[in-house]
Parts: structure tokens; C-alpha cells; sequence
């Protein structure tokens, strides 16, 4: 018995799988275009809502770009070639750091006063914190080498190890930071 097998037959099954996924995208699609037209509509009342709260609102004035050559100040920050001294051609950096001082007046803290006025100038010292530090880890060097030295006796080795894990333990409280910081000594210095 022999049978005779069609070619065509397959394609019901891929004409199914394609229609399964248009049917798919179109509704995602459907989907889509109702939440973007849900947004525009909450925009929208969100909008109405605002402007009758604070009417106001729209006539408070924006930010505003305004270019280096309407305003009339010359812009910083930028490079740009002149010469030197000897007639080279040089690329320059205009600071704005050092911009605002081109006009010889003194720049004005955030409250309106100079700088210089009233103003106290300090200096930290750490050498007394560093100098404990240094100590104790020479004691440290020290106790390590008895230690060495009484490794026979029990008795004696026992109080050496005592002795170092105190200054090993010293030693881990002072050399930090935070310590450094709680214990430099703030002076005011002298103005000449």
C-alpha cells in the first residue's frame, strides 16, 4: 500500500500561527493607543485643575536662555588663541574663577560682606596626636621583641602578651582618623 503525501497540508498550521499573532499585536496596539489616550485625558483634567488652583501661575515669569551677546558680559570658561608676550600664537583659558575679579573689586560672600572683614584664620595641629601614635608603636616594637626574648618562660610570656594586646588595643583607638580629628589642636593665627 502506498500513499501519497500532500506538500500543501503544513500550511494551515503557520497560517494559524500568523493570524494568532496579528490578532495579538493589534490588540496590544488597541492597548497602547487607550493608555496614551488616558494620559492626554488626566493631562488634561490635571491641567484645568491647576490652572484653576493658581491662575497666577501662568503669569510668573520663566527661565530664559539669553545669549553672551545680549547681555553684554563677556563669557567664561571658554579657549581662545592670542598672543604671548613674544608675539606667539597661544591658547588661552578664561577661568571663571579668576573672571569675576577682573574689575578689581573684592568678591562678596553670600550675605554681602567682604571676606576679609571679620574674618579669623586657624591652624590645626596634629603633632601631639602623632607623636602618641609613634610612641606607641615603638612600645609596641618593644614589647614584640620581649615577647621574643621570654619565649621559654610561660609566666613571663603570658604577662607580655597581656601587656602588647593593651597596646595593640591603644594603638587601634588613636591611629584613625576620627581620633586625629577629636584631638588636633585648632589655633588662631596670628595676623602680621
Amino acid at each position: 500500500m502506498s500513499m501519497k503525501i500532500n506538500g500543501n497540508g503544513n500550511h494551515s498550521a503557520a497560517k494559524y500561527v500568523e493570524e494568532a499573532m496579528r490578532k495579538k499585536e493589534a490588540a496590544q496596539s488597541e492597548e497602547r493607543a487607550k493608555a496614551a489616550e488616558n494620559a492626554k485625558e488626566t493631562a488634561k483634567t490635571a491641567d484645568k485643575k491647576d490652572s484653576a488652583k493658581e491662575p497666577a501661575k501662568a503669569s510668573q515669569p520663566q527661565d530664559e536662555y539669553i545669549s553672551s551677546e545680549k547681555s553684554g558680559a563677556k563669557p567664561t570658561g571658554l579657549y581662545h588663541v592670542g598672543q604671548d608676550e613674544e608675539g606667539n600664537k597661544k591658547i588661552f583659558y578664561d577661568d571663571p574663577k579668576k573672571a569675576g575679579n577682573e574689575d578689581g573689586k573684592k568678591p562678596l560672600k553670600a550675605n554681602g560682606e567682604n571676606p576679609e572683614e571679620g574674618e579669623e584664620e586657624y591652624v590645626a595641629n596634629t603633632d601631639q596626636v602623632d607623636r602618641e601614635i609613634r610612641e606607641l608603636k615603638e612600645k609596641k616594637s618593644q614589647i614584640e621583641q620581649q615577647l621574643r626574648s621570654a619565649a621559654g618562660d610561660e609566666k613571663k610570656t603570658g604577662e607580655v602578651e597581656r601587656k602588647l594586646s593593651q597596646v595593640e588595643n591603644e594603638l587601634k583607638q588613636k591611629d584613625n582618623d576620627t581620633y586625629r580629628r577629636q584631638h588636633t589642636q585648632i589655633t588662631r593665627k596670628n595676623s602680621d
